[in-house]
C-alpha cells in the first residue's frame, strides 16, 4: 500500500506543479491620479475590460480595484509597497524608477503608453510672459517635485533658456500640489501660487479664467507630440502573471481604441466618474479630441525625457533605446 501511494504520489506531482504554476493573482489594484490623461482607466473599469480579456485568457472572476491618488509620489509609493499592480505616471517617473532597479528582481518597467498629451504651464501674473519672469516668492505647482513630467519638462524649459548647467533654476519654484488643487489656487489668486503646469481638464479651466494666461507648452520643449502617460509595473508581476498582464494590455488597447471612435460616449464616462461640474459633454469631447491628443499604447518620444536625465545627471543608467523600460507586450509597436 505504501509503495502505491508513493507511485500514486509521483503521478500526481506533475499535475500538482502545474495547477502550481498556472495560478496567478485574483485581483488586482490599478492608480490613477487626476485629470483627463487617466481616461483609459476610466474606461476600463466602465466596461469591466480587463475582467472580460482576463476571462477569455483563462482567468475567470478576476477582481479590480481602481482607486485615485493625488501625485506622483504617492504612486511610486503605493507601486514600491506592493499595494499597485499597475498605475498611470509620466516617463521621468519610470526613468527614475527603471534606472534604480534595472537588473534586479525589483525591476520596474512599463507595460504601454496610457496616451500622448500636451501640458500647459499656466500664470494669474500678467507681467510674466516667459519662464525668466518668474520671481522670489512665486510658485509653481506640479504633481511631483523632480520626478513628474512636468517637473522635468520645466527644468528641460530652464536648460534651453539659461545652458545645461542652469537646468534646475527654476527647482525652487516647484511644490507639489494635486491638479485639482492647484486650479482651484491658480482662479482664486489667493495664494503663494501663481503657475500651475497642469494637464486637461484643469488647465483649459484655468485658461478660461480672467486674469489666467499660458506661458508655456509642454510641445514647445519635447519637440512634438509626447507620451504623458506610462502604465508602471513590477517585472516580476508578469512573469507570475502572464495572463493577467496580457488582459491588462488588451484592456488598455481596447479603451484606447473606445476614446478615438466615441469620444462623446468616454466624455460621459469621465463626467460621471469625476463628478464633473465645469464641463458639458461636448465640451469635454472637445478636449479629448484635441488634435494634440494620441490615445494610443505606442510609446512616442519618451527618450526625449531620458535622455535629458541621463545628461544632467539625474539618471545613472541610460536605456540602449526605449524597448529596454518597456515590457514585451509592446516591442512590436513602432515606439520612440
Amino acid at each position: 500500500m505504501r509503495r502505491r501511494d508513493f507511485c500514486l504520489g509521483l503521478v500526481a506531482m506533475p499535475a500538482l506543479a502545474r495547477s502550481a504554476m498556472a495560478q496567478e493573482v485574483s485581483s488586482i489594484t490599478l492608480i490613477s491620479q487626476h485629470g483627463l490623461p487617466y481616461l483609459p482607466l476610466m474606461l476600463m473599469e466602465e466596461h469591466k475590460l480587463i475582467e472580460t480579456h482576463a476571462e477569455k485568457l483563462g482567468v475567470p472572476g478576476l477582481k479590480t480595484d481602481y482607486r485615485t491618488l493625488g501625485g506622483t509620489q504617492s504612486l511610486v509609493d503605493a507601486l514600491i509597497a506592493g499595494t499597485m499592480h499597475f498605475g498611470i505616471t509620466g516617463v521621468p517617473g519610470l526613468a527614475t524608477l527603471w534606472d534604480k532597479t534595472a537588473g534586479t528582481q525589483n525591476e520596474v518597467r512599463a507595460l504601454c503608453a496610457a496616451q500622448a498629451m500636451p501640458f500647459i504651464l499656466t500664470c494669474n501674473r500678467p507681467d510674466v510672459k516667459s519662464i525668466k519672469d518668474f520671481r522670489e516668492g512665486d510658485k509653481i505647482a506640479v504633481p511631483g517635485i523632480k520626478n513628474s513630467n512636468q517637473a522635468i519638462c520645466l527644468q528641460m524649459a530652464a536648460a534651453k533658456e539659461w545652458g545645461q548647467a542652469q537646468y534646475a533654476r527654476l527647482d525652487p519654484f516647484t511644490i507639489t500640489l494635486p491638479h485639482p488643487d492647484a486650479a482651484i489656487a491658480i482662479m482664486a489668486k489667493s495664494t503663494e501660487v501663481t503657475g500651475h503646469y497642469g494637464v486637461a481638464p484643469f488647465q483649459n479651466y484655468e485658461l478660461a479664467a480672467p486674469g489666467v494666461h499660458a506661458v508655456l507648452k509642454s510641445y514647445d520643449t519635447l519637440g512634438g507630440q509626447t507620451t504623458n502617460g506610462v502604465v508602471l509595473m513590477a517585472k516580476k508581476f508578469r512573469d507570475a502573471n502572464p495572463k493577467v498582464t496580457s488582459a491588462a494590455y488588451a484592456a488598455f488597447a481596447e479603451a484606447s481604441d473606445i476614446i478615438n471612435k466615441d469620444p462623446r460616449h468616454s466624455a460621459e464616462v469621465y463626467i460621471r466618474m469625476t463628478n464633473e461640474k465645469r464641463s458639458g459633454v461636448d465640451e469635454m469631447s472637445k478636449m479629448i479630441s484635441d488634435p494634440d491628443n494620441a490615445w494610443t499604447t505606442t510609446p512616442q518620444n519618451a527618450m526625449r525625457y531620458v535622455e535629458f536625465m541621463h545628461k544632467v545627471g539625474t539618471m545613472k543608467k541610460l536605456p540602449g533605446d526605449w524597448k529596454d523600460m518597456f515590457m514585451p507586450e509592446v516591442h512590436g509597436l513602432a515606439g520612440s
